[in-house]
């Protein structure tokens, strides 16, 4: 019989795996002896933390990167023929702003089941406790890193939130957070709303909307800390 593909999720941080992941979910990881990861000992700490008994020796691991081709992608996923397979991000759940999706999107085409696996979703946490719009938005991922092009997508985030009554989501590298909230300060309107979370689900997590003239001259150091950031403009 045809294994299937499951959507393995992880904690964002060093976050208590009871707190993120469902204890059924506990249960059914330590039978898959497959596994497609972004990193392969992040993956096998995470998998101990889920169930210390586990054998890591007894698994197989396949390491996908932007790197990887697609008939590496491919051939990854033969083992399915006789076995499940389970794919872990770094962070978070796997196929959402995530190399992940390529794997997806191949076992779909070669009708393979695909089950996404319930835990913490940095994005939809972020919407959730920003109190924007969560019937339109959009996830953006990165801006774009040159200083002209950047200041001129957030232009062009923030009249189309405006425009649109929609949400804009983006990520950054965490170590240019700090200059990215400069370029929002410097963009946007005034009465634009901002929302930054950081840390999501650990326990020095923060979550905070102001206007965008609010957090002008705000001391707050996101400098490598994991964030997401939410805009949003009113009529």
């Amino acid at each position: 019989m045809k294994g299937k593909l499951y959507l393995i999720p992880t904690t964002l941080g060093d976050t208590s795996i009871n707190q993120v992941i469902p204890q059924d979910i506990q249960e059914l990881i330590p039978t898959i002896k497959h596994f497609i990861v972004e990193n392969i000992r992040t993956a096998r700490r995470y998998l101990k933390k889920v169930n210390s008994s586990i054998n890591i020796d007894e698994l197989r691991f396949y390491e996908l990167n932007k790197h990887s081709s697609p008939s590496e992608i491919s051939g990854y996923l033969n083992a399915i023929k006789d076995f499940d397979i389970g794919i872990i991000s770094e962070a978070g759940c796997p196929g959402v702003a995530d190399p992940g999706a390529d794997v997806v999107k191949l076992a779909h085409e070669k009708n393979i089941q695909v089950v996404p696996l319930v835990g913490p979703s940095s994005i939809l946490m972020s919407l959730m406790a920003s109190g924007f719009n969560g019937q339109n938005f959009a996830f953006n991922g990165y801006l774009p890193i040159k200083a002209n092009e950047r200041a001129k997508k957030i232009k062009q985030l923030d009249s189309r939130s405006l425009s649109e009554n929609q949400t804009q989501i983006f990520i950054e590298a965490p170590y240019r957070n700090n200059k990215l909230v400069e370029d929002l300060i410097a963009n946007c309107s005034g009465g634009t709303k901002l929302c930054i979370a950081v840390d999501i689900t650990m326990e020095s997590e923060f979550i905070k909307t102001l206007p965008v003239k609010a957090w002008k001259g705000m001391d707050i150091d996101l400098h490598k800390k994991p964030a997401i950031f939410l805009l949003h403009r009113e009529k």
